[in-house]
């Protein structure tokens, strides 16, 4: 019984004394637990839109008042004419514009039925699905209102729906552009990661280091694979979207690569981080898929959409590469938008890869 109990001793010791791996199992709980909780919901949030009045009269400020006060849309301005509506999409301004026609109150009045017209931004078709269904429940609302303050008759607000970039609402619209951002992260960060440290650990790594070629020379001679297999992936996941999957590449396919080449030099950045301070396979691997592969599933924009999520949950996804790795490909692939309209997510991810590049190499020169 005491060698049983000396041998419980003995692997609650290995497991505690490795500081990175029993903060991972005590923290991972704790992280997913409010992760799930708050960032896994299909609810919408503080959703921006726009209106094109043509009526201006009590009854369509009455609505657009109506809107505005729920807590699932916040009203960011008012267009002069319709072509401005997907100008404002592009831009990222809003996700949905409530065009009101003239006439509003006389077609409700006089003949009891009436039309608004909803313009959605249908590049993620779940978000989509929910603001036409959140936004009808409020407009059935207001119709029950009005009906009661009527002596008489009845009224019917018919919702018009149109849906831009996916028509059709298809999931792969959404998908693809994530799961390009998860495989990439997962070659890059976690095989580029356990690729190093299996060296370290099996003892190959200081004779390595013995050898003519310098410590950093080693290093991107271990990454440089990676970065191939990942470029070879790219062009395999677009071929399959546009003939498969028939999700076309609205924009130019050069700048698609770009994008695609910058955010692959940041994940291999991060894999160098991770193998600088990780001295095992098995904490390499806790690090990068916990701390890496999961945030980047949950709180990427990926499947629940990033202003939705708490503030906290905003913050740390402001940090991950892949937000806005998913966010311009969206824009391109999707939307067909240009370099101006992403330059934003373009300086953050060069920013990015070159923070990360200097900071990784740095560490493992120190941990030589």
């Amino acid at each position: 019984m005491n060698q049983f109990f000396s041998f419980i001793k003995k692997e609650i010791f290995h497991i505690t004394r490795d500081f990175r791996t029993m903060l991972m199992l005590l923290i991972m709980p704790i992280a997913l637990l409010m992760i799930f909780g708050f960032a896994i919901t299909t609810e919408i949030k503080n959703t921006s839109f726009i209106v094109l009045d043509n009526s201006k009269t009590i009854q369509s400020i009455q609505l657009i008042e109506q809107i505005n006060a729920s807590k699932y849309f916040d009203l960011t301005g008012y267009l002069d004419k319709l072509e401005q509506v997907e100008q404002r999409f592009r831009l990222g301004k809003a996700k949905l514009a409530v065009v009101i026609p003239q006439g509003f109150d006389k077609d409700l009045y006089h003949q009891g039925t009436s039309e608004v017209q909803l313009i959605v931004d249908a590049s993620d078709p779940n978000e989509a699905s929910t603001i036409v269904s959140y936004l009808q429940q409020i407009i059935a609302e207001y119709q029950k209102q009005q009906m009661n303050k009527a002596s008489s008759g009845s009224y019917v607000i018919k919702s018009q729906v149109k849906m831009l970039y996916n028509p059709q609402l298809k999931s792969a619209y959404n998908f693809v552009p994530g799961i390009m951002g998860l495989v990439l992260m997962l070659i890059c960060s976690m095989m580029t990661s356990i690729s190093i440290v299996k060296e370290k650990e099996q003892g190959t790594m200081e004779i390595l280091l013995v050898s003519p070629l310098k410590p950093i020379s080693i290093v991107l001679a271990k990454v440089v694979p990676y970065f191939l297999i990942s470029i070879i992936d790219v062009f395999s996941i677009l071929i399959i979207s546009v003939t498969i999957l028939e999700v076309p590449i609205e924009g130019n396919l050069l700048l698609l690569l770009f994008l695609c080449t910058i955010f692959i030099l940041s994940t291999l950045s991060l894999g160098i981080l991770i193998s600088s301070i990780t001295e095992t396979q098995q904490a390499a691997m806790l690090i990068s898929g916990m701390g890496l592969l999961l945030p980047t599933l949950l709180l990427s924009g990926l499947i629940f959409p990033v202003e939705n999520m708490p503030l906290p949950l905003r913050i740390i996804s402001t940090i991950l590469p892949a937000t806005w790795f998913i966010t311009a490909v969206k824009d391109v692939m999707i939307k067909g938008l240009g370099f101006f309209a992403i330059w934003q997510e373009c300086l953050i991810l060069i920013g990015m890869t070159l923070f990360l590049l200097v900071v990784s190499i740095k560490m493992f020169k120190n941990r030589l």
